[in-house]
């Protein structure tokens, strides 16, 4: 993170100096006027604004609560100890991030003075741009986003250990840096560096910690995106069921429930956007591509191919 940034971060706010001084607990006013403590971001917020930024409290006990927007949680420096749901317990150390929707409940232990995070403050709209970035074929995409913007989604969080990543880590920074300067047309600039950060998280979904995915049946379905992902080649729903110890039968409603496709469709939409990507990347033959996708069979293969496309595979490598 740049240093000037850090300075920012660093500096003890007004809030702070009250609990280093005399106060044992969180001034709620600050937050909202709720009695059962939703986070409110009208108090947050400036006006008309999508977006926002602050830093998390230090040297206090940050009683449960939850929000009436999407929180996401970055890991400046140190680290913080979350308590969600009031069972799971996280430690976010330097470079994590954690996206919290508008119905989880969470507390955050006392933090020192060099255990630096900061909180963004989003409305669900502001992922418009992110949703629309995203391949409409990305259904593991379409998934986590659905987890954080759906109303119907209770409880859920995501985890991200994602310090390893440096094109995440330079997203977040501008991002940070974007809304401190408040610079012109920062909102589409910033909606759109929203896009490019969740494009980075999703080319790795080893990162997301599938802990962090409430609810048994959506954790099963995040499971099954994840298995396509890696086994395209040769993947069967037998053997993920398998994996999962739940029965053919129940896996597939689910996930036509959740996607609205099925394992055999789910596996195909993966493995053309894998033959597409080969095919604008290398030089493989169109032979070779199939194979390393995982059909033996070539003329189905071009059927499949020009019903997606409009095209055929050597159509579309020319275009």
């Amino acid at each position: 993170m740049d240093q000037e940034i850090m300075r920012k971060l660093m500096e003890i706010t007004e809030e702070e100096q009250g609990y280093l001084q005399k106060r044992r607990e969180v001034d709620k006013s600050i937050y909202s006027e709720a009695k059962d403590f939703v986070v409110d971001s009208r108090k947050l917020l400036r006006r008309g604004k999508l977006i926002d930024v602050r830093p998390n409290a230090r040297f206090v006990h940050f009683p449960k609560h939850r929000h009436n927007y999407i929180e996401i949680v970055y890991m400046c420096s140190g680290k913080t100890t979350h308590i969600i749901n009031s069972t799971s317990k996280v430690e976010l150390r330097q470079g994590d991030l954690l996206f919290f929707n508008q119905h989880t409940f969470h507390e955050i232990l006392p933090a020192s003075q060099n255990d630096i995070a900061i909180n963004f403050i989003v409305l669900p709209e502001f992922f418009d741009v992110a949703f629309q970035m995203i391949e409409k074929d990305n259904v593991i995409g379409k998934f986590l986003v659905s987890t954080l913007c759906q109303e119907e989604n209770e409880g859920q969080y995501l985890y991200f250990s994602a310090a390893s990543v440096i094109p995440v880590q330079n997203l977040v920074e501008n991002l940070v840096w974007s809304i401190l300067n408040r610079q012109n047309n920062n909102d589409k600039v910033n909606q759109y560096t929203m896009g490019l950060l969740f494009m980075h998280l999703l080319n790795r979904a080893d990162l997301i910690d599938s802990g962090s995915i409430e609810h048994y049946e959506n954790r099963l379905v995040f499971t099954a995106l994840k298995y396509i992902e890696d086994h395209y080649r040769s993947g069967t729903l037998t053997d993920l069921a398998a994996q999962v110890n739940q029965s053919v039968y129940k896996l597939s409603r689910l996930l036509q429930a959740a996607t609205g496709s099925s394992f055999k469709e789910l596996l195909q939409q993966k493995r053309l956007n894998k033959a597409v990507q080969l095919l604008n990347d290398t030089n493989l033959s169109v032979s070779d591509i199939i194979n390393a996708v995982g059909y033996d069979n070539t003329s189905y293969f071009y059927r499949i191919f020009r019903s997606t496309y409009g095209v055929s595979p050597k159509e579309y490598r020319r275009r």
